[in-house]
């Protein structure tokens, strides 16, 4: 009976591990999108305006196993191609609709358009998805900006802060921003 007892248990551990491993092997991560700085153009990185975050866009194999989609509009975010940039976003939307990097990017998107009420729209969405969406918190609080809105920017900031528990870009960046429309502001 001992025998039979410790077969039945040796028998459902290697079941059991060949059932963990098959899952693990077919099982795609997810991905974090969030690039590190490091090795990013600094005219790259530059060229985008107040907002220096989306810098951090710059090639990395880790695209390959995102959904197509969504790399083919990250890479025409870098590109300053907004439309295109909107079109593979969106159709990346349609298949991963609580994700809020796709939501940001939109976001940014259609800033750099002009296109505030949309992208307004897609930051509070990526906002929605995740409350503690630095890059959203940052984009939202510049188009807050932009629409003359300082105390609506300044609760953006406000937000990081309590977000960023060590320094973080977004919250140098929204500040930034802030005392240079505050600057504005003044004359």
């Amino acid at each position: 009976m001992m025998i039979r007892s410790i077969l039945l248990f040796a028998v459902l551990g290697i079941l059991a591990a060949t059932l963990t491993s098959a899952y693990l092997l077919h099982v795609t991560p997810r991905q974090d999108p969030a690039v590190t700085r490091s090795g990013v153009d600094t005219a790259l990185a530059e060229a985008w305006p107040i907002c220096s975050s989306m810098g951090s866009l710059a090639e990395s194999a880790d695209w390959a196993a995102l959904d197509p989609d969504f790399a083919a509009g990250k890479r025409a975010i870098v590109a300053g191609d907004w439309n295109a940039a909107i079109k593979a976003l969106a159709s990346a939307a349609l298949r991963d609709d609580r994700n809020a990097d796709i939501q940001n990017y939109l976001g940014y998107a259609y800033r750099r358009l002009r296109q505030l009420d949309q992208a307004t729209r897609h930051y509070e969405r990526a906002l929605t998805l995740d409350p503690r969406h630095r890059s959203a918190h940052e984009h939202l609080g510049e188009v807050y900006l932009v629409q003359g809105d300082l105390g609506k920017a300044e609760a953006q900031l406000a937000a990081l802060a309590d977000i960023c528990l060590i320094p973080c870009d977004e919250y140098d960046d929204l500040k930034r921003a802030i005392a240079e429309y505050g600057k504005i502001a003044q004359r």
